[in-house]
């Protein structure tokens, strides 16, 4: 049975040391939440056990015995960890799961909704909570008004929004907007020009794309990456809205490892 995991920086998980390609047999029983080696098989569904901007994620295959829970969490007493992936083949493997399972859905307005669109200029709703949406197509968008809702997105100009508390939102593509309205949500881009806002209280987001930009409201936290001549990353930096040192609501980049506001 194969599946994704995620873990706290450095593969780590509840103090176990994982190492890629390597496999591991739990000795004794095995029981969600308690004993055992636990993994999802939706990519999507680790976001509900991990933040989004402070873990790493890999492929995993269960070589042994398996049990799965109410919580869409399943456990193993054998498990090999597969290849890490970063924020874009997260991402794209999140669609890959979405789309062999939901047939492209375009629309859908119930609770624990999944929706997935390939095709460029498409557009997701939904309204129910813990609803799941991914699209891989180019100038896509994608809205959310359900509680607890996780978005999406590879394509190059999309869109994604949500107005739900405790919403996950994720893109990989170039220019790329993403905006939250609700309280507790987490926000994270990867791709170069994207756009991330948070108008929710307690809100963290992490735009790591070239050029990237982000702003929000007071209290939330923010991190931007600054870039080098050879597009690597040369620093990385974090800080809380304060309302005076970051202002909120006001646009900012990273430029000589401060942040900068953004006119």
């Amino acid at each position: 049975m194969k599946g994704y995991k995620a873990y706290g920086k450095g593969l780590k998980c509840k103090g176990f040391q994982y190492e890629v390609g390597k496999e591991y047999k739990h000795e004794g029983e095995i029981n969600p939440c308690q004993s055992g080696f636990h993994f999802c098989e939706n990519p999507l569904d680790v976001l509900d056990f991990y933040d989004l901007t402070e873990c790493e994620f890999s492929e995993v295959e269960a070589t042994g015995k398996t049990k799965t829970d109410d919580n869409k969490k399943t456990v193993t007493d054998k498990i090999k960890i597969g290849a890490k992936l970063d924020l874009p083949a997260f991402i794209k493997a999140s669609f890959d799961f979405l789309w062999e399972r939901c047939k492209a859905k375009e629309k859908d307005n119930g609770y624990y909704s999944q929706l997935a669109s390939s095709g460029d200029s498409s557009k997701l709703a939904s309204s129910g909570d813990s609803s799941q949406l991914a699209s891989s197509g180019d100038s896509s968008q994608l809205a959310s008004s359900g509680y607890s809702s996780k978005l999406a997105s590879s394509g190059d100009s999309s869109k994604l929004a949500s107005s739900g508390d405790s919403s996950q939102l994720a893109s990989s593509g170039y220019s790329s907007q993403l905006a939250s309205s609700g309280d507790s949500s987490q926000l994270a881009s990867s791709g170069y020009y994207s756009q991330l806002e948070m108008q929710g209280e307690k809100s963290v987001g992490a735009n790591i794309g070239i050029n990237g930009i982000i702003k929000g409201k007071k209290g939330c936290w923010i991190t931007l990456a600054e870039y080098g001549d050879n597009n690597e990353i040369k620093f990385v930096a974090s800080a809380k809205i304060d309302g005076k040192k970051i202002k909120e609501n006001t646009w900012y980049k990273l430029k000589n490892k401060k942040f900068v506001e953004v006119k």
